[in-house]
């Protein structure tokens, strides 16, 4: 657990950048912690369900309904433990991107360039692809594919 002390000039993390943690109330990432359902791996986009009263996270999977995105994780997590949840920025731990819109994939976890097509698939558009490692995610409602 970090504790902030007055009058101490701040250290950067490993990324060289300022810990969330020493930043006000309020300003910075948007995130959210949730207990995982299931192992997630860094860069996966993540779906916040119901588990018995409780906000569990699971990937995000476009061939359900109910399975949409509504962030990602920069961080892979063990099923059981918290997950750091961001609801918007950057997600820099995904590969393969091609520069444009990205859209939820069939496959668990991640975004392509191409909608799927399938009856009672999740069309959703999840953000733009600004690298082959880099997706701006800007959620956007889902729409079930009769």
């Amino acid at each position: 657990m970090t504790t902030s002390t007055p009058d101490k000039i701040p250290a950067l993390d490993g990324s060289g950048k300022l810990n969330i943690n020493m930043m006000p109330t309020g300003m910075g990432a948007d995130i959210g912690v949730v207990q995982a359902s299931e192992n997630l791996s860094a860069g996966d986009f993540v779906n916040i369900h119901n588990s018995a009263g409780s906000a569990r996270v699971r990937k995000a999977d476009a061939t359900a309904a109910g399975k949409e995105a509504h962030g990602f994780v920069l961080a892979a997590v063990t099923s059981g433990q918290n997950a750091d949840v961001y609801f918007e920025g950057t997600n820099d731990q995904v590969t393969g991107q091609t520069p444009g819109d990205v859209f939820l994939s069939t496959t668990p976890g991640l975004g392509a360039a191409a909608a799927p097509n399938s009856a009672g698939n999740v069309v959703q558009k999840i953000g733009v692809a600004v690298s082959a490692t880099a997706v701006n995610f800007e959620r956007q409602p889902g729409i079930v594919l009769a």
